[in-house]
């Protein structure tokens, strides 16, 4: 448990490879590091670490909304990396952890070896394009609801929950989650905070209301060691691959890759195609030093 401003999060080491560590940002807001387990294949290689988020998972829990802003969950980066002692690693952000991956990335730390922005929340404004257009190719009736749901007439809840399942299974999650993800749960997990995620994105993937609803992490793009930099995203995800590789493309030197037959979660669909990308491009930065 690593204090940090606001409380202590959890934090877990695998492995002791030769090649620099790895830290991994789940995302989020409000999610835990149990959707990245499948990133422990690459600890035969070097330290893999994974934790939760303040207020999600395994971590303290203080439930201050004084706590859920961009900068402190950025924070907690640098306070791992002090209480680890670690003088060089690489950083992979997913979703929302790629927007903390982002933020920290453009701080220009002299620890960064290589930095990964796997489905990265850039802007809230590119976020909601990729949803409204992604709806647009759902079938009549579920794109229809989804609206309305929106509205102020919404369709019955099972009519909303039915036309979101089918959003989330075609650019979100394209497979189940594995049995080895839920067997994970321990009783110090209180999983997925909901009150937080409301706060700072909204109720819903078509529309943000909370804090995040203006953020706009493009000009930090700039900002970016490009040669140091990957930027990773599913062949189905909801952060689209044209909207991230356009991203990659105001990085120079950077490298953009799309995991194939993947959505969203990138890591769960694929698990496989997505460790072995990792492994060969962690392998080339760990050669440069």
């Amino acid at each position: 448990m690593v204090p940090v401003a606001g409380g202590r999060i959890y934090v877990r080491v695998n492995g002791a490879g030769r090649g620099l560590p790895l830290i991994a940002l789940h995302g989020g807001p409000g999610g835990t590091h149990s959707s990245l387990l499948d990133l422990l294949e690459l600890a035969d290689a070097r330290p893999v670490i994974l934790y939760d988020q303040l207020d999600g998972g395994r971590s303290d829990r203080p439930d201050d909304p004084a706590n859920w802003h961009v900068a402190r969950f950025v924070d907690e980066i640098e306070a791992i990396r002090a209480a680890l002692g670690i003088p060089r690693w690489h950083v992979l952000g997913h979703s929302w952890g790629g927007t903390l991956a982002l933020e920290y990335g453009a701080r220009r730390p002299p620890a960064l070896a290589g930095l990964v922005l796997a489905s990265p929340l850039v802007s809230t404004a590119s976020w909601m394009a990729d949803a409204n257009a992604l709806r647009n190719q759902l079938p009549a009736q579920a794109r229809d609801d989804l609206l309305r749901c929106e509205g102020e007439a919404p369709p019955p809840q099972d009519a909303c929950e039915a036309a979101s399942a089918l959003f989330y299974g075609a650019f979100n999650l394209r497979g189940p989650r594995p049995a080895a993800m839920t067997a994970y749960r321990n009783p110090d997990d209180r999983g997925f905070n909901g009150r937080l995620y409301g706060t700072m994105w909204g109720s819903s993937e078509f529309r943000s209301t909370g804090t995040l609803k203006d953020y706009d992490g493009t000009p930090l793009l700039a900002r970016l060691d490009g040669p140091r930099t990957l930027f990773l995203v599913g062949q189905y995800d909801e952060a689209r691959p044209q909207t991230i590789a356009d991203f990659a493309a105001r990085v120079p030197g950077s490298e953009y890759g799309v995991i194939p037959g993947a959505a969203h979660g990138t890591f769960i669909d694929r698990p496989d195609e997505t460790v072995g990308l990792l492994r060969a491009w962690l392998a080339r930065q760990d050669a440069l030093g």
